[in-house]
């Protein structure tokens, strides 16, 4: 029988070694302080070099992907990422470029970050960004960050943000850590923003509203102008979240609806890959009042070479190392010199298309949120198949993990009982479409006749269903002595 863990199959004196150490004297350790030093080995496995390779191998086949298959994670935009832009990143001379060495050797990136910087600020309808942030989250209290600072510099201690109910959960956490008391908005019936009660919540202390539009029911705000309007002229800012920009790209600027900060995640509309725990970039942009107060390093061009603007007595300071993710930046500059102006609105498009098709097609199984077309997303209940059958929406995730698909957001908004956020993105065809949709009918039927069969899934993968609870509650998964291991204390 195959060991699983990779403690498991080692076994004492197994090494990889091409160059013998005999006579050299041990490098490095004459440097190090004796209380620096082991007293004994590290807790390692000791395997040959092809059963690392051959161990690791098959647990890549079985992680799932968006290159391996169909990814509909709702509000995450899980969409294929172009080879092209991987192979460019993967240049020696971008690849292999030093975040420290002179700017005048680093042209080159600093020309896409730049030219991407002005095409952001273009399809966004504002003044300027900064490639700084790391991911959405931070380019999230990057943005509340400066609207804090602008009413600082006004002489304006505002301290309350305005979230509506079905926000990304990121937005009240991050208007918290940024220092400010979060007031949530009610949604109306049609699971818009319901402008009457924002007009009763906005107060002389109100710092700015931090909504997305399309919202995260992927239902356009209609009345998002005079969502904005109704902030501003409390004195107050409108923040954008830019998960859902997908769906706009192209063809709607959020500048131009009146919005004073955006940030925008490059993984989810323009093609750079998505999670992992490798680099990200949240790029925040800005109208012009705010431009003064953005992070530093900025990239500018000067009269004879790019540059990087760091004297800015209005910053809020710096949040990365360097000037940002060079080579995400990048990946996303040959996606949208790739696709063009007519390229990014056939995006958007037939990612709403996508939405709606499947909307229809699954309609009649599962209640949607809300009637009538969505954007690039949308929202079903399986609240009826909860109450008459017993089976959850968790439940119908796992069962669609054995007809070869990632299930969609599950429990996401929490204003939608039993909710399953399903995003197609535009990158997939017809086929792929239809074949979702069948599992998931053949689901509901399950469901209904078989309900037991679908409460135990997954039956197909390669470990059966996990206990989410344990795993949330008990995080302890060190090695632990009798294991399997052969060296070390645990």
């Amino acid at each position: 029988m195959t060991a699983d863990t990779v403690f498991e199959k080692s076994h004492p004196g197994r090494r990889t070694t091409y160059v013998t150490s005999r006579g050299a004297p041990p490098a490095g350790l004459d440097l190090l302080p004796a209380g620096a030093l082991r007293d004994s080995p590290p807790m390692l496995p000791e395997l040959t070099e092809g059963e690392v390779v051959r161990h690791y191998t098959n647990l890549a086949r079985k992680n799932w992907a968006v290159d391996v298959g169909f990814y509909p994670l709702g509000s995450c935009t899980m969409k294929y990422n172009p080879r092209l832009a991987e192979q460019i990143a993967a240049w020696p001379e971008f690849s292999a470029a030093h975040p420290l060495r002179p700017v005048r050797a680093a042209q080159g990136l600093l020309r896409t970050m730049y030219d991407t910087e002005r095409m952001l600020s273009h399809l966004c309808g504002l003044a300027r960004f900064t490639l700084q942030p790391a991911a959405g989250a931070q380019g999230e209290l990057c943005g509340m960050l400066m609207v804090r600072r602008y009413h600082w510099e006004r002489g304006e201690r505002r301290n309350t943000v305005i979230v509506p109910d079905s926000a990304h959960g990121t937005n009240p956490a991050t208007a918290a850590l940024a220092g400010f008391k979060v007031v949530i908005c009610p949604s109306s019936e049609e699971g818009l923003v319901d402008v009457a009660a924002l007009r009763g919540l906005v107060d002389d202390d109100l710092a700015g509203i931090m909504l997305t539009n399309p919202n995260t029911l992927g239902l356009f705000e209609r009345d998002i102008q005079e969502i904005c309007r109704v902030v501003h002229d409390a004195g107050g800012l409108a923040y954008y979240d830019g998960a859902n920009f997908n769906a706009l790209v192209g063809r709607f600027r959020p500048g131009d609806m009146g919005f004073d900060v955006v940030h925008l995640n490059l993984h989810k509309t323009f093609g750079t890959p998505h999670g992992g725990g490798g680099p990200g970039s949240g790029p925040v942009g800005v109208v012009e009042k705010l431009e003064p107060y953005l992070p530093v390093p900025l990239v500018t061009k000067g009269p004879e070479e790019f540059e990087l603007e760091e004297d800015r007595p209005q910053t809020i300071g710096r949040l990365n190392a360097f000037a940002g993710s060079a080579l995400v930046v990048l990946r996303a500059y040959v996606y949208l010199r790739l696709l063009g102006t007519d390229g990014l609105r056939e995006v958007s498009g037939m990612a709403v298309l996508a939405a709606n098709y499947l909307k229809q097609r699954l309609s009649e199984a599962y209640a949607p949120s809300h009637p009538g077309r969505c954007m690039h997303e949308f929202v079903l209940s399986a609240e009826r198949q909860s109450d008459d059958f017993g089976v959850r929406a968790l439940d119908v995730a796992k069962r669609l993990m054995d007809f070869g698909f990632h299930p969609p957001t599950m429990y996401f908004p929490l204003t939608v009982p039993e909710a399953l956020m399903i995003e197609p993105t535009e990158t997939e065809n017809l086929e792929t479409l239809d074949a979702f949709a069948e599992a998931m009918r053949r689901i509901a039927e399950e469901a209904e006749h078989s309900p037991e069969l679908v409460r135990a899934a997954p039956h197909d993968t390669p470990v059966g269903r996990l206990d989410e609870v344990a795993a949330a509650k008990d995080l302890n998964v060190r090695w632990k002595p009798g294991s399997g291991g052969t060296s070390g204390d645990a």
